[in-house]
């Protein structure tokens, strides 16, 4: 459930910028990749409204994925180097399972993919840059798209397994801390309506995906960990197929925090996406 007023009013928080999508007539689109001569990489424009983002650890033990669409973990990994991929996938992928198994009672979790990102100054002008920061309120799932992503990874076992309640699960960490530089900001999930969720495309070069993009609503109340250590992690669950949970679709993006230091290293992180299963 939404956590109360009188508790958010207490807790510790910055004023920032969201960047939301504005008004628009078209289908938002966005291409993974660059896309054909006279295209737009995106047809979106996205507006800011400052917000207030609270202190999620001081709410830790008060907020889960189903009551509010997000989880703050301990958990010290035992990987050296997370951008190596194959390190990440021996090491944290079991790591990451096993968080997820416990959290959420789920009796199989189902890794699908990982993204390292490392904030770069300049990297729109670099095609050689890593995967940066997202700053633009958005889900990566949609209610149509989660279940989609079971039957194009798992096809022989779809049908079976989508007879029971699947999630999208992410588990975010930074790589280096504490992070000062582009923290990720996550929305409790029952202050949302679903009116405030935008379908929206997302162009790969061999297939399409659907994700939320997300209007501004004055109701969203925003949280964040302030200086985030990397012993700790943050689940956010993007898609949900039970429909009587309070929290289904999660909201996140990354924020400019400005109470951070300029000469913060930048931020590094690495997200992992999962499919979870319960009977």
């Amino acid at each position: 459930m939404s956590l109360q007023s009188s508790i958010i009013a207490n807790l510790a928080s910055v004023q920032a910028d969201m960047n939301y999508l504005a008004p628009m007539l078209e289908r938002p689109r966005n291409y993974t990749f660059e896309p054909p001569p006279g295209v737009p990489r995106s047809n979106t424009i996205n507006e800011a409204h400052r917000v207030p983002i609270h202190d999620a650890r001081s709410v830790a033990d008060r907020v889960s994925l189903d009551a509010n669409g997000f989880a703050l973990v301990n958990h010290r990994s035992a990987v050296r180097d997370f951008f190596d991929d194959e390190e990440v996938r021996r090491v944290y992928y079991p790591e990451v399972e096993r968080v997820v198994k416990q959290t959420t009672g789920a009796y199989r979790v189902h890794i699908f993919d990982h993204t390292t990102r490392r904030r770069v100054d300049g990297a729109q002008d670099r095609s050689d840059a890593p995967r940066q920061p997202v700053q633009r309120v958005h889900i990566d799932h949609t209610a149509r798209s989660g279940p989609q992503r079971v039957r194009d990874l798992l096809p022989d076992e779809a049908d079976e397994l989508l007879k029971g309640r699947v999630q999208v699960i992410n588990l975010w960490r930074p790589v280096k801390g504490p992070v000062q530089d582009s923290p990720l900001a996550v929305c409790d999930a029952t202050t949302i309506d679903l009116a405030d969720l935008v379908p929206s495309d997302l162009v790969y070069p061999h297939r399409v995906g659907e994700t939320y993009s997300v209007k501004y609503n004055p109701e969203h109340r925003w949280f964040y960990v302030p200086q985030m250590r990397v012993d700790e992690a943050l689940l956010l669950k993007c898609s949900d197929t039970k429909t009587d949970v309070p929290a289904r679709f999660t909201p996140h993006s990354a924020f400019l925090d400005p109470t951070a230091s300029p000469n913060a290293p930048p931020r590094e992180s690495i997200e992992v996406r999962t499919l979870v299963f319960h009977r």
